[in-house]
């Protein structure tokens, strides 16, 4: 008989291989590598987000990462900006490509490439982005100069979504500021090696974020037609409280459901509300219903499921509870709550 795993059950397993149970001793390289990728579309979120799970963050650190080359910010996941070490760019940007291309074209910009030369498009938008990093207005007027019987903001999209590329520092490098410019990931990492198979992507989304369904992974991905490819796996199979299927690495962590959560802080859009299609492991569907995950508003974490909004101001921390919080509780969320207005230099107290 296929086990069944309570909401609860799920909602520890994933945070704890988010790292959100327990902030972990790793670097920052080694944890984006591990959540395959951070949401990033927020240029300083993953900076909350890494605090969140490392145990000595240091803001300077990933900062250093995106100079260095290490990580980068692209277009992947969802097509949204995600946060990746350069090495998964290289493994996971050719397996999104399709999915990619496919966006762009049923986008209200996708009519601009209709009896276009791709290939000669390609290689002139190749051509200016590694002449210089460019803004994709910069890039919209240049193909507009170009292609001037064509909508010059639909081209500079065109340009972004059919050209593997990366957003350039110093934007996202905290305590400094810039526009979005763009390059091509060959120009800004050089030579890579071979792209991942579709089922070492589901290993590694499992590993960050299972048990799952099919439907969770391709949602995540931003993918479809996986049922597949997850079925002939060696995976073990669970039901959940409503019946669906779930999939997992053998040999992956469960916790028990009785682990205590501690309160965290999440910036917008983070892994572990986007990581599902059903997000009920994190969130009630009430809770849902508030238009917090897609409005962006940053998460408070009580007990493992999201409790209310929180938001930094320059005089302290200021925090929304959807219900009544225990003694305890309360204590737990204003202890982590100056934590994060240590880590964000703010000098102030945590209100509710």
């Amino acid at each position: 008989m296929t086990e069944k795993l309570t909401t609860r059950a799920l909602n520890r397993a994933t945070l704890h291989r988010q790292f959100l149970l327990d902030r972990v001793d790793r670097s920052a390289c080694d944890v984006v590598e591990h959540l395959v990728g951070m949401q990033a579309q927020e240029p300083f979120s993953p900076y909350y987000g890494l605090w969140s799970r490392i145990g000595s963050f240091q803001a300077d650190e990933l900062g250093s990462l995106l100079l260095d080359r290490r990580v980068v910010r692209a277009s992947l996941h969802r097509a949204t900006i995600h946060l990746v070490t350069a090495a998964d760019h290289a493994r996971f940007e050719p397996l999104m490509r399709p999915f990619l291309h496919r966006r762009f074209a049923s986008s209200p910009f996708g009519f601009v490439t209709d009896g276009l030369d791709v290939d000669e498009f390609t290689a002139a938008v190749t051509a200016l982005l590694e002449e210089k990093p460019r803004t994709r207005r910069e890039i919209s007027d240049l193909l507009g100069s170009r292609w001037p019987d064509r909508d010059a903001t639909a081209l500079g999209y065109a340009g972004s979504f059919l050209v593997p590329s990366v957003q350039v520092p110093p934007r996202a490098v905290w305590g400094r500021s810039g526009a979005a410019a763009w390059t091509t990931a060959a120009h800004w990492l050089g030579p890579v090696g071979p792209a991942a198979t579709i089922e070492e992507f589901v290993r590694r989304y499992l590993a960050a974020f299972g048990p799952a369904s099919v439907k969770d992974v391709q949602t995540w991905a931003g993918m479809s037609r996986l049922k597949p490819v997850v079925e002939a796996m060696d995976l073990r199979v669970f039901t959940d409280e409503r019946g669906r299927t779930l999939y997992d690495l053998p040999d992956a962590p469960r916790p028990d459901p009785d682990t205590p959560a501690p309160a965290r802080f999440l910036p917008e859009f983070d892994n572990v509300l986007l990581g599902h299609d059903d997000r009920t492991r994190v969130i009630s569907d009430e809770d849902y219903r508030r238009g917090i995950i897609i409005g962006g508003k940053p998460t408070l974490l009580v007990d493992g499921f999201v409790h209310g909004t929180w938001k930094i101001a320059r005089d302290g921390l200021d925090v929304e509870v959807f219900r009544p919080l225990t003694r305890a509780q309360q204590a737990d969320v204003r202890a982590e709550g100056a934590r994060l207005l240590a880590f964000a230099g703010v000098v102030g107290d945590v209100r509710f």
